[in-house]
C-alpha cells in the first residue's frame, strides 16, 4: 500500500520449523491477511527443511548447493561470535565493548557474505577472538546454561530479556547455537532408518557424505575460535544424540525433541550446572518435553538446577523475576 514495491513483483518469505508447532499455521494466516487486503496474487513461500508444510511454489527455485556453504558458515559465525559476546560482557575492562565488538563483527560478516566472500568468516573469527580477548579481565563467573523453544531461547524480547537480567547479576550466559539445530536433521533422518520408520535410500550416502563436510567446518571453526580464552567448542551433534538417548528417545522430533535434554547434557558435560528453559506456554512440542525430561535428567545428572519458565502475552516481569531471584540464590557464593 505504500507504493514502495510492486505487488507482481513481490513475494512475502516466511522461515517454518514445520511438524506440530503452531507456526505452522502462519503461512495460512499471512496468505489469508493478504486477500483480505487485496493482494491475494501475492504469494507466500514457505522456507522449511522439514517436509510436512506443503506449499509449492513453481517460481520460486534455491539454488542449495551453491546456498549451503554460505549459509552454514553464517551460522557457525554468528554462533561464535555469540559464545565470544556472552563470555566477554560480564568481563569487560569497560561498558558497552563486547557489545561494539560484537556489532563490528556482524556487520563485517554481512558485508562479506554480500559479496559472496563467505570463506572469509573464518579467517574472520580469529582476528575476533583476539579482539575479544583483548577487552576481557581474568576472572571466573557462575555460568548459567540456556535451552527452549528456538524463537524464544535466541529472541531477548520475547523472553523477557532474561539473559540481559542474568548478565545483570554478574552471570556467564551459555548462549544456545543456531547450528545445532539444523545439524539434528543429520541425527533424525539415521534415527527414523535404524526403528524402521523411514526406508533407507540412496540419500542417505549423501546425507553421511554431506555431515562429513560439516564435520571439516566445525573443525576448522573451533581451530579459528581456540585463542579466545573462554571459548567453548562446537560438539559432533551425534555425541550429542548419543548421549540424549540415555534420557529420551531419539525418534521424539517434534519441536525441539531430543536437542532440548542433549543441551543440558552438554552443558553438564563443561561443568555447567544451572540451566534455564524457555518454552511457549502451552507449546506441547516443547513445554510438554521440557518438563518430561527433568526426572530422568536428574537421575542422569544429580547436581542438575533446571528453572522452566513459560511465557505467553499475559506473564508478568514481576513474576519472571523473582523465580529467577530464587534460581540463582544457590550461586551467590560463587557471587561473592
Amino acid at each position: 500500500k505504500s507504493g514502495r514495491y510492486d505487488p507482481k513483483h513481490t513475494a512475502v518469505a516466511m522461515t517454518q520449523t514445520g511438524g506440530q508447532c503452531r507456526a505452522s499455521n502462519y503461512v495460512a494466516l499471512i496468505k489469508k491477511a493478504l486477500v483480505n487486503a487485496g493482494f491475494a496474487d501475492v504469494p507466500v513461500v514457505s522456507l522449511t527443511f522439514g517436509g510436512s508444510i506443503r506449499n509449492d511454489q513453481p517460481g520460486f527455485r534455491v539454488n542449495w548447493l551453491r546456498l549451503i556453504p554460505a549459509a552454514f558458515a553464517a551460522i557457525f559465525f554468528s554462533d561464535a561470535i555469540a559464545k565470544f559476546y556472552y563470555a566477554s560482557v560480564v568481563r569487560e575492562r569497560e561498558a558497552g565493548q563486547a557489545l561494539h565488538l560484537k556489532d563490528r563483527y556482524l556487520q563485517t560478516a554481512a558485508d562479506l557474505i554480500r559479496r559472496k566472500k563467505s570463506g572469509e568468516l573464518y579467517p574472520l573469527l580469529t582476528q575476533a577472538a583476539a579482539d575479544f580477548n583483548a577487552i576481557c579481565r581474568e576472572e571466573s563467573h557462575p555460568r548459567v546454561g540456556i535451552v527452549g523453544e528456538i524463537f524464544l531461547k535466541f529472541n531477548p524480547f520475547a523472553q523477557h530479556q532474561v539473559t540481559d537480567w542474568l548478565i545483570g547479576q554478574g552471570i556467564e550466559v551459555m548462549p544456545p547455537v543456531m547450528a545445532d539445530f539444523f545439524l539434528q536433521s543429520f541425527v533424525n533422518n539415521k534415527a527414523w532408518e535404524d526403528a524402521h520408520l523411514q526406508q533407507r535410500t540412496w540419500t542417505s550416502y549423501v546425507s553421511n557424505w554431506m555431515y562429513k563436510l560439516v564435520k571439516r567446518q566445525i573443525k576448522k571453526v573451533n581451530a579459528a575460535c581456540a585463542p579466545f580464552g573462554y571459548f567453548t567448542p562446537f560438539c559432533d551433534v551425534f555425541e550429542e544424540a548419543k548421549e540424549a538417548s540415555k534420557v529420551i528417545s531419539l525418534n521424539a522430533q517434534f519441536g525441539e525433541g531430543w536437542l532440548l535434554p542433549a543441551e543440558i547434557l552438554a552443558y553438564a558435560r563443561h561443568g555447567v550446572n544451572d540451566v534455564v528453559s524457555l518454552q511457549p506456554f502451552g507449546c506441547i512440542a516443547n513445554q510438554i518435553v521440557s518438563k518430561g525430561i527433568e526426572k530422568r535428567i536428574k537421575q542422569v545428572c544429580p547436581d542438575m538446577n533446571i528453572l522452566s519458565l513459560d511465557f505467553d502475552s499475559g506473564v508478568s516481569d514481576v513474576n519472571i523475576t523473582n523465580r529467577m531471584l530464587l534460581f540463582i540464590n544457590n550461586l551467590k557464593n560463587q557471587l561473592q
